[in-house]
């Protein structure tokens, strides 16, 4: 079995976030670290060399693949700010129909700015992402 590429790292997350070229993206980025802290209740922590997690999560796949993951997270990419949550949580799509503009991986989400989405509607897709983490 590989090693697990994303691990916590000792990087500080905000000289992460001060390091976010973009005035707008790094003000967005705050303001997710600030909300993901309020639901989880945990403290923020780098994992690899740009994601920002919150809490701690075991999983195990039915394949036994297993490892440790972060609840929820987020990174300001190139191109998007990218959350990172539950496997299913983006299936709820009357939820995800009141979003606003954004884009979907396999368990990502994406946009370009928190103007693009409605943040009440966020709050509750981390939400239910972290209560399935629970």
């Amino acid at each position: 079995m590989s090693e697990q590429k994303t691990k916590p790292t000792e990087t500080n997350v905000e000289d992460f976030l001060n390091a976010v070229a973009d005035e707008k993206v790094r003000e967005d980025c705050r303001k997710i670290a600030g909300l993901m802290q309020k639901i989880t209740g945990e403290n923020p922590k780098m994992w690899g060399a740009n994601i920002v997690g919150f809490g701690d999560y075991h999983y195990r796949y039915a394949s036994g693949r297993n490892g440790d993951t972060f609840q929820v997270g987020f990174s300001p990419r190139k191109q998007n700010i990218t959350f990172y949550l539950t496997d299913d949580t983006l299936s709820d799509e009357k939820l995800l129909s009141k979003l606003g503009k954004y884009k979907t991986g396999k368990s990502c989400l994406h946009f370009i700015s928190l103007s693009d989405v409605d943040v009440d509607i966020l709050e509750k897709i981390i939400e239910t992402s972290v209560r399935k983490h629970k």
